[in-house]
């Protein structure tokens, strides 16, 4: 069973996902789901405005959504796996009917890579999902120059990455505890020039 795994080529990789996210968006609030993709984020650029669901599996886009309420005009990122979107497909009609501007990104790599690397059911066209759930738009990216020349309107908007399987090790685990992840994004909220909408 193939159909769900990358095309052969130099795949897109979750470090350029995350290295072209903060590049665009230095300020936002990126809410990362568990597991490696946490742990990705964490080495590349531990930040305050990272909230690291370390543990919670299918909430990314839930608690981000929650973010972008509370927030309105700040820049913030759900940074979801496929695996992780899949265990909670019925957030996406809730993000769609927010009005949001969410950026939801799905890094896509077929599998459960954080566990062991059991395979998904197959590649699910989470664009097309998030369409039908009302979502402003939807892109699809495959390779870094893709991802590069992408146009994200405003959101909600989903953004559907096709990666490859790791080509190293994960990196260190997030050290902070959960507690001190959620005050740090907290502080990071309530910061004075942090509740001014962004121009």
């Amino acid at each position: 069973m193939t159909d769900h795994l990358p095309a052969p080529g130099p795949a897109l990789s979750l470090t350029e996902v995350i290295g072209e996210l903060l590049d665009r968006h230095p300020d936002a609030v990126v809410v990362s789901t568990c597991g490696f993709t946490s742990r990705e984020l964490f080495n590349a650029a531990d930040r305050p405005e990272n909230f690291y669901l370390v543990g919670s599996m299918g909430m990314a886009a839930p608690v981000a959504l929650g973010i972008a309420l509370a927030r309105p005009g700040r820049t913030v990122i759900a940074l979801d796996g496929d695996g992780s979107l899949l265990m909670n497909l019925g957030v996406l009609p809730l993000v769609a009917a927010s009005g949001t501007e969410l950026l939801h990104v799905v890094v896509d790599n077929g599998m459960h890579e954080s566990t062991g690397g059991q395979l998904t059911v197959r590649r699910t066209d989470f664009g097309a999902l998030a369409l039908a759930a009302g979502y402003r738009a939807a892109v699809r990216v495959a390779t870094a120059a893709e991802l590069r020349a992408a146009r994200l309107p405003a959101g909600p908007v989903l953004l559907h990455a096709l990666t490859g399987p790791r080509a190293g090790g994960p990196g260190r685990r997030v050290t902070h505890t959960p507690q001190e992840i959620v005050a740090r994004v907290h502080r990071a909220l309530n910061r004075p020039d942090a509740l001014q909408p962004a121009s």
